[in-house]
């Protein structure tokens, strides 16, 4: 069914719940982990965080019972998760429903724009 899962991780406890929610899934159905996080690109600090970013998705992966992939890419969480969403051909995108609160709120700004941007299924889990 699901092949190929891209997740989003950052720093967050909301981040890392949702991807390791992703694993377990990719665990269970045999597919591959795509784990990206994001930096800000062009600043005097830029590679001090792309070393940080590559860090923190080392140190998920290391403990995972599933193929990982890890992507630290430049630029905001949407864009990088859309990115190597498109450029995998994934099947599914995981988010964490941070900013959801309510039956009648709205999804906070990166879940809300992976559901209406993906290029294939979104998984909303319940993070908060």
């Amino acid at each position: 069914m699901f092949k190929r899962i891209v997740v989003g991780l950052g720093k967050s406890k909301t981040g890392q719940l949702a991807a390791e929610r992703a694993a377990a899934l990719a665990a269970a159905l045999g597919a591959t982990l795509h784990v990206v996080t994001a930096f800000k690109p062009g600043q005097k600090d830029s590679a001090r965080d792309r070393t940080e970013a590559e860090r923190l998705l080392a140190s998920f992966a290391a403990g995972q019972l599933c193929k990982v992939e890890s992507d630290a890419l430049p630029g905001d969480p949407v864009g990088a998760i859309l990115q190597v969403a498109t450029e995998s051909n994934a099947d599914l995108i995981v988010v964490g429903n941070k900013g959801m609160r309510g039956a009648g709120r709205l999804l906070g700004s990166v879940p809300n724009s992976i559901t209406h941007k993906a290029p294939c299924s979104v998984l909303v889990v319940k993070t908060t």
